[in-house]
């Protein structure tokens, strides 16, 4: 069922203008609900700052906005079917998500086949905007991931020996793992990872696999799951007495993370696209607005919700107006986003590719022995 916040309000000036859409393709329900949540409260926040500005000013006129919400239930056939009926019945004029690779590369398939612009805040698997002009994101790649993660912990630990736990069946976990494999491999030679362990979604037990790792010799082991495996695998894998390191991605930002896992998590680490402890400036105000309005510090999937909105805010304004025909809007946003080659957003300074990828920095984070996330250093391209 969709949900519709609106921007609607009785000015002089917009009362006739034409109503700009902007799609959520969310998971408000299923396995990351944290993850819908975070969005739609970023989008709130957005929308009540184009209300508070009378509307959002395009070739001189200001238009209301609605942002029309659909819960792709974190299953990609769900996505699939949210992103159609925002563009076909909702006629939204961008889509902002999914979240999640499995969810965002069939749904930005269909932006694409359906000329509608769309921007990932989430997805760092390549094959999301890959031979799709029509397909955007916010965060990096895990291409750029793989190997930050790899130097990581090569320059922190001086390991030699890693091991990879990773769902084989999600398009996310799956693409990263490889991208770590590769980038390790290249480090330290062929057989370096020592294990590389699968499982499939909605498996609980991972005792298999991870007495297979503890066996195996491996000094780390690098886990890109999602928070609500993150807690079963740490927690696991500490019962069969691994003892190393665990290491995880940007999956982990989740304040559900630390919130499930418990103590078990702590001084672990995991690469990020921002740090909310210690940020300042529009980062720090937007942290600050967020958590008084809803009780909790945003993790990063908010904030590269925030992101993404605006991002589409300032190409909608680049069109220089619109013509009403939500064929050529569409056109027109999709050209004035490809045409960003520079945008300051509150995860940081972003310069754009020609597919449409941000190059950007990544931050990686340590969980402290309370349980909170501590930026620890900063890796760029």
């Amino acid at each position: 069922m969709a949900m519709v916040f609106a921007g609607l309000f009785a000015l002089a000036t917009s009362i006739s203008a034409q109503t700009i859409k902007i799609g959520l393709n969310v998971p408000l329900t299923g396995d990351i609900p944290k993850v819908g949540e975070g969005s739609k409260f970023a989008a709130e926040m957005w929308l009540e700052d184009i209300k508070a500005a009378g509307g959002l000013e395009v070739g001189g006129k200001k238009h209301p906005v609605e942002i029309v919400i659909e819960d792709n239930e974190s299953k990609a056939e769900s996505a699939v079917k949210a992103a159609t009926k925002l563009i076909t019945e909702d006629e939204v004029l961008a889509i902002v998500g999914p979240q999640s690779s499995k969810q965002a590369v069939p749904a930005g398939g269909v932006a694409q086949d359906r000329a509608t612009p769309m921007i990932s805040p989430w997805s760092t698997n390549p094959n999301t905007t890959k031979d799709r002009p029509y397909v955007f994101r916010a965060p990096f790649l895990d291409p750029f991931q793989g190997p930050v993660l790899a130097n990581f912990i090569t320059n922190e630990f001086k390991f030699t020996k890693a091991a990879v736990l990773y769902d084989v069946a999600s398009d996310y976990p799956k693409g990263l793992a490889e991208f770590f494999k590769g980038a390790w491999e290249k480090l330290h030679g062929a057989g370096s990872v020592v294990a590389f362990e699968s499982f499939t979604t909605k498996d609980a037990d991972f005792s298999s696999q991870l007495t297979k790792i503890r066996n195996s010799g491996a000094q780390v082991l690098f886990t890109p799951q999602y928070y609500n495996e993150v807690a079963l695998i740490v927690q696991q894998a500490r019962q069969l007495g691994v003892k190393g390191p665990i290491v995880g991605s940007d999956s982990w930002g989740s304040a559900e993370t630390v919130k499930l896992c418990g103590k078990a998590c702590n001084g672990s680490f995991f690469s990020t696209h921002y740090a909310a402890k210690g940020a300042t400036g529009a980062t720090k105000a937007f942290i600050d607005r967020y958590n008084k309005k809803y009780g909790y510090v945003p993790d990063d999937v908010g904030a590269l919700t925030w992101d993404s909105l605006r991002i589409v805010e300032h190409a909608i304004k680049a069109t220089g107006g619109l013509t009403g025909d939500i064929k050529k809007d569409r056109e027109n946003v999709k050209n004035a986003l490809a045409g960003i080659k520079k945008f300051a957003g509150i995860t940081g300074d972003m310069a754009f590719t020609a597919e449409g990828d941000p190059v950007k920095c990544a931050v990686v984070v340590r969980i402290s022995d309370k349980g909170e996330f501590e930026f620890y250093k900063s890796v760029c391209p």
